[in-house]
């Protein structure tokens, strides 16, 4: 009997290694599971996983013309299920304010039109040409306010006197 990709084979564990372990199959065989194929989590160590001398169950998962044999316990475990996320409450719009009552210092929302109101209804969808549009003009008015601080600190045009 030969190995074929996908068989379920049960072998022993021969050898640790940093990336993997070694196990013996049956006729004498012997394959390689990958550190990366061990198991469903992250594996840092496979001496936390196996042992010499233990039995596993693998799956084969390629056999080269070298006579490579790669195998993988992880793919006979299923994954395990993702946890759901918690959501983040929708409004969640609170003011940030210091212990003075004051807005942090570089806050300033009042310059780029305050907050926005919430509405109860959804709104309509934006073209990518509206959206494109906006951006453009946000950016070109912050760009205008940019480029009149830094002029006002060097004292603005002419301001620079060679004597």
């Amino acid at each position: 009997m030969s190995l074929e990709v996908g068989a379920i084979v049960e072998g022993e564990v021969t050898g640790i290694t940093n990336f993997g372990a070694f196990v013996q199959l049956p006729e004498g065989k012997v394959g390689l599971i990958h550190i990366s194929e061990v198991s469903n989590v992250y594996v840092k160590d496979v001496h936390d996983f196996l042992k010499e001398h233990d039995k596993v169950k693998v799956k084969v998962l390629s056999v080269d013309d070298r006579g490579k044999i790669g195998l993988s316990i992880k793919q006979l475990t299923p994954p395990p299920t993702p946890q759901p996320r918690p959501q983040r409450p929708q409004n969640d719009n609170r003011e940030r304010r210091n212990n003075n009552g004051m807005r942090p210092q570089g806050d300033n929302r009042e310059r780029r039109g305050g907050m926005r109101p919430q509405s109860a209804r959804p709104m309509a969808p934006v073209s990518f040409e509206d959206k494109l549009s906006k951006f453009l003009k946000d950016s070109d008015d912050r760009m205008l306010d940019l480029k009149r601080n830094t002029e006002s600190k060097r004292g603005g045009r002419g301001a620079r006197r060679d004597k």
